[in-house]
């Protein structure tokens, strides 16, 4: 449960793919502490809450819980789903381990449409690794950093592309700034402030110094995507070499992995080419001497407005498009999806200012136009060229219909929501009559 956010903020979006309930944008929750309260309700660290994800209660203490079991009609509905689109569409799952993979594999998803690969790097014994990256004072102490990251990224690739062997692995290339991997500036001058004297160590004070070099008044539209890789290219090299040593490993154990490559935020030819290169030289120095090299696309995220209009040229450097169509959204409106949804969006609804939530179902006027833009200058330019779409639209129904009427290939959501795009996808094709996909390819 969170104080901020909306539906697709990162919290929303983590819970979900993990299928774990979670309610945020409470805005009446007042934190104070190690205790928050609600009106007259505190509620202590500690103390047990229950959430239902799904009407947004939440409830003080612990209520009994069974796990929801679909009746056997639910498998045989799905059979005839896959039947209807076979050919047609493909629904893929966003997923960021093995352990995530291995469960979008048995609810249907057909490969993985996003793998963030930043989640890797949130995780406990990773995340010192990476600010020793960050905080590196030379080349040496950086290369150490991240020959260390490299190991454990090539040990969750391999994981992976085993649980989707023989299906496509879509991995994103790291995507958030980087002041996210350090902690805030403001609670360590707080903290610098109030220690008695002596307790504020050298490694506070470099943190605090780099947390203050790397902060943004507005990350979102700062130094992330494919901009980090130009700031720090040793990154992204390292994260190309994990990738196509476990690709390798795999092949050579009798896998048969299927990778493309992301680069996310790419916003013009020359920074699509540039990202290229550089995966290029990654995977032509992490295969070589290999009898068996692995089959490998490289493309991009169609994440803003410039980019969907540009199409015909990233297209050019691009062997396929990925819509991430949350920050598309985000950009196309000029709402903040952290912090628009629990005080403006409703206001917006009631006044009928907006018809529907556009980050729940996608706006078909604006972002959906862009995304027809993109998909039909896009294959102008690459008739061949792959279209797919992982935001959270992947797994809405009435984003899906007009996914599959402007010629996608594949929608890509969360894994507890690819049996609701299986059946979505089903009823796209048999609304239109059977007909082929619109005339982009």
């Amino acid at each position: 449960m969170t104080a901020r956010g909306g539906l697709v903020s990162h919290a929303a979006v983590v819970a979900r793919g993990w299928g774990t309930p979670a309610v945020v944008g409470a805005e009446a929750i007042k934190i104070d502490g190690k205790q928050f309260t609600v009106g007259d309700i505190v509620v202590k660290e500690g103390d047990i809450i229950s959430l239902d994800g799904t009407t947004g209660e939440v409830v003080l203490g612990s209520l009994a819980l069974q796990e929801a079991k679909p009746p056997k009609e639910f498998e045989i509905i799905l059979k005839w789903c896959d039947q209807v689109r076979k050919g047609k569409m493909a629904v893929r799952a966003n997923a960021d381990t093995g352990e995530d993979a291995t469960n979008a594999r048995k609810l249907g998803a057909e490969g993985i449409g996003l793998c963030r690969t930043e989640h890797m790097f949130l995780a406990e014994d990773r995340l010192p690794v990476v600010r020793r990256m960050i905080l590196a004072q030379n080349a040496a102490e950086e290369a150490s950093a991240l020959e260390e990251l490299r190991k454990v990224q090539k040990k969750d690739f391999i994981d992976i592309l085993k649980a989707m062997d023989g299906l496509p692995v879509t991995v994103r290339l790291l995507d958030p700034p980087l002041h996210e991997f350090l902690p805030n500036v403001h609670e360590l001058e707080i903290e610098k402030a109030t220690l008695p004297a002596g307790e504020w160590t050298t490694e506070k004070a470099q943190l605090l110094k780099a947390a203050q070099e790397w902060a943004e008044h507005n990350p979102m539209l700062g130094t992330r995507g494919v901009r980090l890789g130009v700031v720090k290219p040793g990154l992204y090299a390292m994260q190309v070499q994990a990738l196509m040593e476990a690709a390798a490993d795999r092949a050579a154990k009798g896998g048969k992995p299927i990778v493309e490559v992301m680069i996310p935020l790419t916003v013009t030819r020359e920074e699509m080419a540039l990202a290229r290169s550089w995966v290029v030289k990654g995977i032509a120095d992490a295969t070589k001497g290999s009898a068996k090299k692995p089959k490998v696309s490289i493309g991009t995220m169609i994440e803003t407005p410039r980019a969907a209009l540009r199409a015909d040229e990233l297209s050019e450097e691009a062997d396929f498009f990925s819509f991430g169509t949350n920050d598309l959204t985000q950009m196309t409106f000029g709402f903040s999806r952290d912090d628009i949804e629990s005080r403006m969006m409703p206001a917006y609804l009631e006044g009928g200012l907006l018809k529907r939530n556009p980050f729940e179902t996608i706006d078909q006027d604006g972002v959906g136009e862009l995304v027809k833009i993109a998909a039909k200058r896009g294959r102008a330019a690459k008739p061949g060229i792959k279209l797919g779409v992982c935001g959270e639209h992947g797994g809405d129904p009435e984003s899906i219909d007009l996914f599959y009427r402007v010629g996608l290939d594949y929608v890509s959501c969360s894994p507890f929501r690819v049996p609701i795009a299986r059946l979505a996808v089903a009823q796209a094709v048999l609304a239109s009559g059977g007909k082929k996909k619109s005339d982009t390819k």
